[in-house]
């Protein structure tokens, strides 16, 4: 695939899209998602982002993504360019970063790489060049924003919305050398080497709420789905979630009727989106209204979080009347010692009923995801879940997702250490060896997870080693010797 099939994908995906934003404006903004383009387009977060941009009178947003494959446009010296007017993310003035979490952060390097800018932002204030500013944002800000201190000229610590108009009030109407000191006064701002402390993410006004999809098309994740919040944050305190309530400020109910005010009559596929959407006080309401206001056939649905503990037979019943063939909910702890270490409310009592209301209604599989590797977790956990996953797969079809544990800031797990490789690739051989064949289990990463850790327990030398591990070719080796470089030469925990 050469420059030209490049373009030409990037033209077909723009004639699927309805709802894309294009205006004259006095500063045009790159909105660039390190991650490729299915992926990143199933984000509500950025396309709330691409919506509040052009709700500015003076400023408009383009859309970048990670390639679909980086080495193809290094072969062909095709540069990343923007969705709506195929610019070089070089001619912008500004390039906005939306980062999801902490391996994320090699889709920057790579994207400023492919248009010849450099990552450090040392690098870019010492050449002769004028290369764009580069703002960042994004889920990854609440919980470790110091791998991105080296690299970006600003920082948007938490919800941006409602910050967002006065950082583009800014960069449209003051001069380009003063557009750091001023923002460093702005709530929720960090300027690398202009404010010293960190500030507390900000959350948006509740009367910005809900968030909702800018662009449908089928050529996401979520493929033609409207997604719309019914809340957020969470009110719940699971130990090792960034978004427990205590520290996000609990759960954010969006009304009921502004929810389904903002679904447009025609979307045929709808996504309630948040942390805990089944906590909605009327969710099974919303739910009902959704699947039955879209005419004879219905809509489908699709609740990006559902709490088995809030699960009962006339929800699952609703999710299957609107489209559900896959009931997915989460263990989140090998055994119940272990859920309750995590602070999870669930209880082997609730997924199991939550399976038999899944059989019923007649929803043909039941997908549960799992963790494994808290503090203290041993092999009799593991057999417990074993155990049970296999009770259940005999009420209804089970696929276990199963990720290590990865501590993170601000949590009270966080300081937890990452458990050895080889002990967590021991754990899931004895989980596929003891459900064979009985039940479908899909092991995420244990050495990806391992990176997780390492960048969410880091600061910016963390960043910094993250950096070179990417130019020396991204290979788990090349991990090992950046972060055991800046350790003095221990990397723990490597295999």
């Amino acid at each position: 695939m050469g420059s030209w099939e490049i373009r030409n994908q990037m033209r077909r995906r723009v004639a699927q899209e309805e709802g894309v934003l294009r205006k004259g404006a006095a500063l045009n903004v790159a909105l660039c998602h390190p991650a490729a383009y299915p992926v990143a387009m199933s984000s509500l977060g950025f396309q709330a982002i691409y919506r509040e941009v052009h709700a500015h009178p003076d400023a408009a947003a383009e859309r970048a993504f990670l390639p679909d494959d980086p080495g193809e446009h290094r072969r062909s010296r095709t540069p990343v360019f923007t969705y709506e007017n195929e610019r070089p993310l070089a001619d912008f003035p500004v390039l906005a970063f939306s980062v999801a979490y902490e391996l994320e952060i090699t889709g920057v390097f790579e994207m400023l790489d492919l248009c010849g800018i450099p990552a450090l932002r040392a690098e870019r204030e010492s050449g002769r060049a004028r290369h764009p500013f580069i703002l960042a944002g994004g889920p990854q800000t609440a919980s470790n924003p110091a791998i991105l201190l080296p690299f970006v000229d600003a920082l948007v610590v938490g919800e941006g919305e409602d910050v967002l108009r006065q950082v583009l009030d800014i960069l449209v109407g003051a001069e380009r050398r003063d557009w750091r000191a001023l923002l460093a006064r702005v709530p929720g701002c960090h300027v690398p080497g202009v404010t010293t402390d960190a500030p507390a993410p900000v959350r948006a006004p509740d009367g910005r709420l809900p968030a909702c999809s800018q662009i449908v098309t089928a050529d996401t994740v979520l493929s033609s789905m409207f997604l719309v919040e019914a809340g957020r944050g969470c009110s719940r305190r699971c130990a090792y979630c960034v978004m427990r309530g205590p520290r996000c400020g609990g759960m954010r109910a969006v009304p009921m009727e502004e929810v389904l005010r903002r679904i447009p009559a025609g979307a045929r596929r709808v996504g309630l989106v948040g942390a805990a959407v089944t906590d909605h006080p009327q969710i099974r309401e919303i739910v009902r209204e959704v699947v039955s206001g879209g005419g004879a056939a219905g809509r489908e649905i699709g609740l990006s979080s559902l709490r088995a503990d809030r699960l009962d037979e006339e929800l699952v019943r609703l999710l299957a009347a609107g489209g559900c063939r896959t009931l997915t909910t989460a263990s989140d702890g090998a055994s119940q010692r272990m859920r309750d270490l995590a602070g999870r409310d669930t209880g082997e009592r609730h997924i199991l009923r939550a399976a038999e209301f899944a059989r019923d209604a007649g929803i043909g599989r039941m997908k549960l995801y799992e963790m494994i590797g808290f503090p203290g977790e041993t092999l009799d956990d593991i057999d417990e879940l074993v155990r049970f996953a296999l009770e259940l797969s005999k009420v209804v079809p089970l696929s276990l997702t199963v990720s290590p544990f990865v501590a993170k800031k601000g949590t009270p797990l966080g300081d937890a250490p990452f458990e050895a490789i080889p002990s967590l690739e021991a754990k899931l051989a004895r989980t596929r060896s003891g459900l064979r064949g009985k039940v479908e289990v899909k092991p995420a990463s244990v050495r990806a997870a391992w990176l997780e850790h390492m960048l969410s327990q880091g600061g910016e030398s963390a960043g910094l080693a993250a950096l070179d591990a990417w130019r020396g070719g991204g290979r788990f080796a090349a991990w090992r010797r950046a972060f055991a470089a800046i350790q003095g030469g221990d990397a723990p925990l490597a295999p």
